[in-house]
């Protein structure tokens, strides 16, 4: 399966949420913003940290139901996100920035997700990435 270090996906995820925490760090103390980043923080952290339960999944079944949550939590993340640029308090820059790492991460939790539909029983599946 590899090392942590050595996979895409994980280290995107954690990257990922490092941006988040920073950025909701950012808008408690410079925008005064408590309720709409702490569900931010929640959305964007949670990809990554049901990456790595999926990760050391001990099951098949286990493996893909993460790797779902991921994607969903990704999807919630991609709206909290405009929704923060949407009512200005993060600005267009800001908002590219941080929105194109979340659809990298989308497009690779996609791609994860139709090679899972894609496969049969074969036990190797939770090694997929």
């Amino acid at each position: 399966m590899g090392k942590r270090e050595d996979n895409v996906v994980l280290t995107k995820a954690m990257d990922f949420a490092v941006r988040i925490v920073k950025l909701c760090k950012y808008l408690s103390t410079e925008k005064k913003e408590y309720v709409l980043s702490k569900q931010l923080l929640r959305c964007g952290t949670s990809i990554g940290a049901n990456l790595y339960e999926a990760n050391e999944g001990f099951s098949d079944k286990d493996f893909q139901y993460k790797i779902y949550i991921s994607l969903k939590e990704a999807r919630e993340t991609e709206y909290w996100l405009e929704l923060m640029f949407r009512t200005d308090y993060i600005s267009h820059k800001e908002y590219e920035s941080i929105n194109a790492d979340c659809v990298e991460l989308l497009k690779l939790l996609v791609s994860i997700t139709k090679t899972l539909n894609s496969k049969t029983s074969d036990p190797e599946t939770n090694y997929l990435f």
